[in-house]
């Protein structure tokens, strides 16, 4: 019998037994749906998480100083403290330069902020929290700032020294309303500071935009309260802080560059400045080995989550096996029939392994169309946009007819072992 035969005889059995496949079914389609459903929304999160830190700048490599005696870099405050530094031990602008000088065509733009501090702006009754910091001219690069009004910081503010601002348009929204925030000056308090500064862009805000490193954010419950970046001249901000050098800066590599492997290169070039430097050195860490890092480990407790949802086929497959020596033993005459006809060992046993696989695959399909709708609505509880993998549907698909092959195969060697003349006699 070929194999188009022995699919459509498989086909008829099933329809004939509609209740029993069904229920023969249902290990494989609860398998089946648990490990797409888990994978669906493994590979949504792992997406939605490296598109969010891809919008932080795949190609940026964060430079900072770290203690010798730490494992990595982290920031440095000025002002006491075990990991206290002196203006010997910060980066200056003429490393940076050599840097430049040394990698013109891997390195797009330097990212350099001093931080001020938190604090907050009122306009009568109306307020908005804020988080001051200083900024050069390439920081919208390396940070992918969106301006809806005005313009960014420029070069010649940089070096006049001109207290001006850029502000988020949810600041704007608290204190301007509908009105042209554009060459309006605002009071900036923070701990330490209080002055003047003059409008001139608005940015659009998100919550990526405030992840600033070493900054502390203010939280609340509020909308309103939610504090938001303002940005000004990084020399107006060096004169605030008295601050010579820097703690940190970021690299905007050119597109095409291995940040990881330019990382080390980056931590070369700045050793022969901190070699005879007893407590502090240089550490960087890229965006695109922290993505990889992430995305790599989420695919992993995805893997792990599924291998342990994947047992249930274990319990399937029994069910298959169960199933098929109760079909055989229904069918012996039929076998000791078919036999005596003429038929092979052969063709009885690849008979009963299509049957075995047919029933594997529908329970397969129907477990898959189960695991992408119930993946897809946790993605959409979880606010992520549902991504099926295609390697997850495909491995499915082989590991279905796998169990079919590898389960039904008992069945269909008994079957095709049996002596006609006993099978014919069977009642």
């Amino acid at each position: 019998m070929k194999f188009l035969d022995n699919f459509r005889e498989a086909i008829g059995s099933l329809l004939m037994n509609k209740m029993r496949s069904i229920l023969t079914m249902l290990g494989i389609i609860i398998g089946i749906g648990a490990v797409i459903a888990i994978m669906t929304l493994g590979a949504s999160m792992t997406a939605y998480i490296t598109e969010t830190m891809s919008g932080f700048g795949i190609n940026n490599i964060t430079v900072m100083m770290r203690a010798k005696t730490d494992e990595g870099p982290v920031l440095y405050m000025s002002t006491g403290g075990m990991n206290a530094y002196k203006d010997k031990d910060l980066i200056t602008e003429e490393m940076m330069d050599g840097l430049k000088e040394e990698y013109p065509d891997e390195i797009k733009a330097f990212s350099v902020s001093e931080i001020i501090g938190n604090g907050q702006t009122e306009k009568g009754a109306d307020y908005a929290n804020l988080s001051l910091s200083g900024v050069n001219p390439e920081y919208i690069t390396a940070n992918n700032l969106t301006l809806i009004r005005g313009r960014f910081i420029n070069d010649q503010d940089e070096a006049v020294g001109r207290r001006l601002a850029v502000v988020s348009d949810k600041l704007v929204s608290n204190i301007f309303g509908d009105e042209n925030p554009l060459g309006q000056e605002i009071i900036i308090r923070t701990q330490n500071h209080i002055d003047n500064y003059t409008i001139v862009g608005v940015y659009e805000y998100s919550s990526g935009n405030n992840i600033m490193l070493g900054a502390v954010m203010a939280s609340s419950s509020s909308d309103y309260d939610v504090s938001t970046d303002v940005y000004i001249p990084l020399s107006v901000a060096k004169k605030v802080m008295n601050t010579k050098g820097y703690s940190s800066f970021t690299v905007v590599t050119e597109n095409g560059i291995n940040s990881t492997e330019f990382s080390k290169t980056i931590e070369s070039y700045f050793s022969k400045y901190y070699a005879r430097n007893e407590d502090f050195g240089i550490g960087t860490f890229s965006m695109e080995s922290t993505v990889s890092e992430i995305t790599s480990m989420m695919s992993t407790i995805s893997l792990a989550i599924a291998a342990i949802a994947a047992i249930s086929l274990l319990v399937g497959g029994i069910g298959v096996m169960n199933i098929m020596i109760v079909s055989i033993t229904e069918r012996t005459r039929e076998i000791g029939t078919r036999k005596a006809l003429g038929a092979t060992n052969g063709e009885i046993r690849m008979q009963f392994i299509v049957e075995s696989v047919v029933i594997c695959l529908v329970g397969g399909f129907i477990g898959i169309a189960l695991g992408m709708a119930l993946g897809a609505i946790g993605a959409a509880l979880l606010g992520f946009t549902a991504k099926a993998t295609v390697t997850s549907i495909l491995l499915s698909v082989g590991v279905s007819s796998a169990i079919g092959v590898f389960f039904g195969f008992y069945p269909a060697n008994k079957a095709a072992k049996m002596d006609p003349i006993d099978a014919l006699r069977y009642e």
